[in-house]
C-alpha cells in the first residue's frame, strides 16, 4: 500500500512540474511575440519619421532601413505606404522655399520604385503604375517599369497597358534607348510568367521600337520579342 501511495504522489508531482513548465514556456512565448510586435512597431515608426525628414540623406537612410526590413520578410502595408510617399517626393508631394522646389530627389524615387518591385505585392504593383502616370524623370520610370516586370502580374493586361502608354509618351517626345530596353525586358518577363501577352498596345509599341529611332541592338531585341510572342499562340 505504501509503494502504491508513493507512486501516486510521484505521478502527481510530475504532472504539476510539467504543467508549471508548460505555463512558463507559454508565458515566455507570449512575451516574445509581444516584444517582437513592439520591436516591429518601433522600426516602422523610425522608418516613417526618417522618411519624412526634409533632407535627401535622411530619406536614403530610411530606404536602407526599408531594404533591411524587406530582406527579413516585412512586406507590411506600412512599409509600402512609406515607399509610396518617398516615390512621390518632388512630384506629387512638393515642398518649396522661395519658390524653389527643395524636395526633388530622383534617386530617392528610383530606389523607392526598386523596393516596391522587391516587395511584389498587389498594392505595390498599383503604386508602381501610379509612378508611371505622374513621373517625368526617365531613370525613375525605367526602374518602375523594371519592377513591374519583376512582379509579373498582368490582370486584364493592365500592367502592360500602363507600360506601353508611358513608352509611347517617350517615343513621341524623346525616344530613349534605356526606356525602350526596360520596356522590352518587362514585356518579356511578364509574357514568360503569363504564357504570353494578348495586348495590342504592347505589340504596337514593340513594332514602333523595332522601326524607330533607336540603336540597332534595341531594335533587334524588340523584333526578337515579337517573334517570341508569336510562339505563345501556337
Amino acid at each position: 500500500m505504501f509503494s502504491i501511495k508513493r507512486f501516486f504522489i510521484l505521478v502527481t508531482t510530475a504532472l504539476v512540474i510539467i504543467s508549471t513548465a508548460t505555463a512558463q514556456t507559454t508565458s515566455r512565448r507570449e512575451m516574445s511575440v509581444e516584444e517582437s510586435y513592439l520591436q516591429d512597431s518601433i522600426e516602422i515608426m523610425i522608418i516613417r519619421e526618417t522618411a519624412r525628414s526634409s533632407t535627401r540623406e535622411a530619406k536614403m537612410i530610411a530606404l536602407e532601413y526599408i531594404a533591411d526590413a524587406i530582406d527579413r520578410g516585412n512586406t507590411s502595408d506600412e512599409i509600402r505606404q512609406t515607399l509610396e510617399y518617398l516615390s512621390r517626393e518632388g512630384r506629387m508631394t512638393v515642398a518649396r522655399e522661395n519658390g524653389r522646389i527643395v524636395n526633388n530627389f530622383p534617386d530617392v524615387r528610383r530606389q523607392s520604385a526598386r523596393y516596391l518591385g522587391i516587395m511584389g505585392t498587389e498594392e505595390a504593383r498599383h503604386s508602381l503604375m501610379d509612378i508611371c502616370r505622374y513621373e517625368n524623370e526617365p531613370m525613375v520610370i525605367q526602374e518602375a517599369i523594371k519592377s513591374l516586370g519583376d512582379i509579373g502580374v498582368n490582370d486584364n493586361n493592365e500592367t502592360v497597358a500602363h507600360i506601353a502608354w508611358v513608352m509611347t509618351r517617350f517615343d513621341n517626345l524623346n525616344p530613349d534607348n534605356l526606356m525602350a530596353l526596360a520596356t522590352i525586358d518587362a514585356f518579356e518577363r511578364i509574357a514568360r510568367q503569363n504564357d504570353g501577352i494578348e495586348s495590342p498596345e504592347a505589340v504596337r509599341i514593340l513594332v514602333r521600337i523595332s522601326e524607330g529611332q533607336y540603336v540597332s541592338p534595341v531594335k533587334e531585341r524588340a523584333r526578337q520579342l515579337l517573334a517570341e510572342l508569336r510562339s505563345y499562340g501556337r
